[in-house]
């Protein structure tokens, strides 16, 4: 890959992409030329970037000529119709969507785990699901330090996961419940406002929603580890913008807690945030428009052998996509 590449951004006006576009430039990532690719319904738009004024154009099978590095975030559907012609035009695919996190011949890269996946792909490479990220990210320097038998999480997932619809949504709603008015649900199946849903994508046959097996399935293959045990309940709570989880960690082996805080402090992406005694614990409204992954509440966890308990948080458009997309592309630069 050439130090100064041809790079494309697909869903470039969506929630994800704007943030894509933010963390492209903070972090001075290196091009030639950039464009901004989307729908019929933004084409022809402007949008700055680094005092340049890109007009977006309409993606299309022929968009990628002469393009290196195609960053996708414009959902499954698009990514499963596009890809394959980026592919064919030679260009990296990094896609933020479930098209292809699953097959055996893409990697599933979060660079703080597993950066070396990249190194044999086939033109794809997926970012993982949001709440894997950053659940993967707390558990690497562990599974490190104590090999992990099994982990059950509880997520308290922000509205900007399903979109800039359901952020809008979440907001009307509550100015509707605030002025005595019924919020009437449009993204979400129920009322988000005030609420909680136990239900993020489709249930499966067992009772578990696809959410909850992307968790599982995910985490096996990033971590390189398929006996690694994972079962979740994920929830969609009213908060913008930022994932929270609750981890419960048993391990093979024995530790000390204070290898465990070492670890932690120790790991790249990684804020330790646990002073209980100050009141301080990683939460949505400090972590919202960052890029690490906060890690607090640690304790041992008294009902297992070998465990611990913790409380993760992570921005949900940041480091849950659009920054972990990013990072994947500074790999592929070498």
């Amino acid at each position: 890959m050439r130090p100064d590449p041809v790079v494309a951004v697909v869903g470039a006006t969506g929630a994800v992409g704007q943030v894509m576009r933010q963390v492209l430039e903070e972090r001075d990532f290196p091009y030639s030329r950039l464009r901004f690719l989307a729908s019929s319904r933004s084409a022809g738009k402007e949008l700055e970037f680094r005092g340049e004024r890109i007009v977006v154009e309409e993606l299309a099978p022929d968009s990628f000529g002469g393009v290196d590095i195609a960053l996708f975030s414009a959902g499954a559907g698009i990514s499963r119709q596009f890809a394959k012609h980026a592919v064919e035009a030679g260009a990296v695919v990094v896609d933020n969507s479930s098209a292809f996190r699953m097959d055996e011949d893409v990697p599933l890269v979060v660079p703080e785990v597993n950066p070396a996946d990249v190194s044999w792909h086939r033109g794809i490479i997926a970012n993982p699901n949001c709440s894997t990220i950053q659940m993967v990210v707390a558990l690497e320097p562990l599974h490190e330090l104590a090999h992990i038998k099994r982990v059950v999480v509880a997520t308290y997932q922000a509205a900007s996961g399903a979109g800039q619809a359901a952020m809008d949504e979440l907001v009307g709603q509550t100015r509707e419940v605030l002025d005595g008015r019924d919020a009437v649900p449009s993204a979400f199946a129920h009322p988000i406002a005030f609420n909680l849903i136990p239900q993020i994508d489709v249930f499966l046959d067992d009772g578990y929603t696809k959410e909850e097996w992307k968790m599982a399935a995910e985490t096996q293959k990033i971590m390189g580890d398929p006996d690694i045990a994972v079962v979740s309940t994920c929830v969609r709570v009213p908060v913008l913008r930022a994932h929270s989880e609750a981890i419960f960690v048993e391990f093979f082996d024995s530790f000390e807690m204070a290898d465990v805080r070492a670890a932690l402090e120790a790991a790249p992406g990684i804020v330790l945030v646990d002073d209980p005694a100050e009141r301080e614990y990683p939460m949505p409204l400090t972590a919202t428009d960052t890029d690490d992954v906060y890690v607090g509440r640690l304790r041992r966890d008294p009902t297992v052998r070998d465990g611990i308990a913790m409380w993760v948080v992570a921005d949900q458009l940041r480091k849950g996509a659009a920054t972990n997309t990013v990072q994947i592309a500074e790999l592929l630069l070498g």
